[in-house]
């Protein structure tokens, strides 16, 4: 039985990096555009609170007259700022094109500028309105007017509106209107368009969301375009857009996800649509709503009625902003277990404000509660280590003859009562926790840039000692000691010598390489993971060999 013991071993080993492909495939790369390459850091932390903002409208303006509205000025830059961020609108598409999170930032050093969702320069128009028949873009290079006097706006409690208005030389009028809550991420939106001709316009209106993917991927977390469709979360990653990128049914909301925030839109409106998603050169990526197909009647006014979200994927923020936008934190296939790992840890934080402690503390609790599994696990290990005198006497007795070898080894294990699958069993069943922990701990928003002890302030980037200038072989920038990946490996190595040794000599050198193979895997891991598996090591270590000295 020690090759279906080492088997097993293998599995569990292994399991860690070769089934999360299956679960949490990670993207492949896009080249980045020249100009945004300084734009490398995209992600951050957030709350909020309570249920989304109901924001009152403005009642309907008049009729326009016909022709197009031409402003006597450049087309300006209008900032909105509220306590949680400062939103840069142009009247050039009546566009967003900065959104600047003000409890975020770029990186981790105190001094790094607040986290932008979009490129610092500009260069990407965040939300297009259009019509299908010209197109997403076909607002966008429109003069707009806002019906604000002063380029700036700042907003302390309450909300405000604020309208675009503008008329194209054909006669159709557009106003964008933009709905700010002071306290919440959500925002109202509404598409006003009124066909001031004598014709009818058979069309449809599309709204898009865009915005520019880095080319980095230092995590499993899904990062582009997704939409909830027909209740289902469909994420496409942007290199299968081309095949995969037309979506019909019932739309809740679609959005364009980093690793850590979100730009989104809902439809107000019950009704079935369809979703379209584009990657464009330069690492752009555009998500596109069509409203179905409808006539505008001469001289009418429709009106198109949405929620935006720009922000962080953080629960308490998606959960206020309503609409089952909380779905765009998806842990995948453990979900299930995940999701209260994270509240857990977030009600740890309230009493011990430290996430490194309450990582800790988390591991310690998932512990106790698989401590009969443990348990049982290594009280099988122990008997088995018992067993491995008698069973290596077998071997030499019987070794020109595998089948009466193998049929004794079974005997003996009836003999004395033990499972030699036991000690594996239990393991497997600590897998899907282990998952779930891992999912978690690498997509949450509340470990990013999490300080923890020393040098380990971004509890989300694996941890490193120093800064060389030099690269190191199989570990990504930056570069420098691993310590908590190297204690971990230590602790791995520690817990397989306490294991009973394989039979075959050759087996159990095999066994004894897996730590380093696993230190090598967790070195480009957050600090957060590595942490919680280093703990997660210690206790085992401690639960074996107390099960050991009581069983043994």
């Amino acid at each position: 039985m020690d090759q279906m013991r080492l088997l097993l071993a293998l599995v569990l080993s292994f399991l860690v990096f070769m089934l999360w492909n299956v679960f949490f495939g990670q993207e492949a790369k896009q080249k980045p555009a020249p100009q945004l390459q300084q734009e490398a850091q995209r992600e951050d932390k957030g709350e909020s609170v309570a249920p989304a903002p109901v924001l009152p409208k403005e009642s309907k303006p008049i009729l326009e007259s016909t022709g197009a509205v031409k402003p006597a000025r450049p087309s300006r830059q209008i900032t909105v700022e509220t306590p949680l961020y400062k939103a840069i609108l142009s009247e050039k598409g009546a566009g967003i094109n900065g959104f600047i999170l003000k409890q975020f930032r770029a990186a981790a050093a105190a001094d790094s500028p607040l986290m932008n969702l979009f490129p610092d320069n500009g260069a990407v128009d965040g939300l297009i309105v259009g019509l299908s028949s010209k197109g997403p873009g076909a607002f966008e290079n429109e003069p707009f007017r806002a019906n604000l006097d002063s380029d700036q706006l700042s907003l302390t409690d309450g909300t405000r509106e604020i309208v675009f208005r503008s008329i194209t030389e054909s006669g159709i009028q557009i106003e964008n209107v933009y709905r700010f809550a002071a306290d919440s991420y959500a925002i109202g939106f509404e598409v006003r368009l009124t066909n001031n001709t004598d014709q009818p316009l058979k069309d449809s209106l599309t709204v898009a969301l865009r915005n520019w993917f880095p080319n980095k991927k230092n995590s499993q977390a899904f990062e582009g375009p997704s939409a909830l469709v027909n209740q289902k979360i469909e994420q496409i990653p942007i290199d299968e857009i081309e095949k995969k990128g037309h979506l019909n049914g019932h739309v809740s909301w679609m959005a364009l996800e980093s690793r850590y925030f979100a730009t989104s839109l809902v439809p107000l409106k019950d009704q079935e649509a369809s979703v379209r998603f584009a990657a464009f050169p330069g690492n752009i990526v555009e998500a596109q709503y069509a409203e179905p197909e409808q006539t505008f009647a001469p001289r009418s006014r429709n009106i198109f009625e949405y929620q935006l979200f720009f922000g962080p994927k953080s629960m308490n923020a998606l959960r206020q902003a309503g609409h089952e936008l909380s779905r765009l934190i998806d842990f995948g296939t453990f979900d299930v277990l995940a999701k209260p790992c994270l509240w857990l840890m977030n009600y740890l934080y309230t009493i011990i404000p430290n996430y490194g402690v309450a990582i800790i503390i988390l591991t310690l609790l998932s512990k106790i509660l698989l401590w009969p599994l443990g348990t049982k696990s290594y009280k099988s290990m122990s008997q088995m280590k018992k067993l491995q005198p008698l069973i290596q006497e077998l071997r030499v007795k019987y070794k020109n003859d595998r089948k009466k070898m193998n049929e004794e080894i079974m005997r003996l294990h009836r003999t004395y009562n033990i499972n030699p699958l036991g000690g594996c069993l239990p393991m497997l069943v600590q897998i899907p926790v282990f998952f779930a922990l891992y999912r978690m701990l690498d997509q949450a928003i509340e470990l990013r840039h999490a300080h923890f002890i020393w040098w380990i302030n971004d509890l989300s980037a694996p941890d490193r000692l120093f800064n060389f200038d030099f690269s190191i072989p199989f570990m990504e920038p930056p570069y420098g000691i691993p310590v908590l990946t190297l204690v971990m490996g230590a602790t791995m190595f520690w817990q397989q010598k306490m294991t009973p040794p394989a039979g075959d000599p050759a087996q159990a050198k095999m066994m004894l390489l897996m730590p380093v193979v696993f230190t090598f895997i967790f070195i480009n891991f957050s600090a957060g993971l590595v942490l919680y598996w280093l703990v997660n090591n210690v206790l085992s270590i401690g639960q074996q060999y107390y099960t050991q000295k009581k069983f043994g």
